[in-house]
């Protein structure tokens, strides 16, 4: 991931694409995503089981509704 100032320093960016557009959020969106039990559980000795109960599935379910989806999606 990379962490740029502003959104126009992203849209400078070399490899920047039109389909990363939906990608360009602040940071603590970005750690609020990253916040979710799907991420903060791996260290469960029962993670892979975890992830297949109604909690795991709920949170992934979460996770996916808050990712950024690119306009080619």
């Amino acid at each position: 991931m990379n962490l740029f100032r502003s959104e126009e320093h992203a849209r400078n960016f070399d490899g920047f694409t039109e389909t990363m557009a939906a990608s360009l959020m602040p940071v603590s969106e970005w750690a609020d995503i990253f916040s979710n039990p799907f991420f903060k559980e791996r260290g469960r000795p029962d993670y892979i089981s975890w992830m297949r109960s109604d909690a795991g599935a709920a949170a992934f379910t979460k996770l996916r509704g808050r990712l950024p989806r690119s306009s080619e999606s």
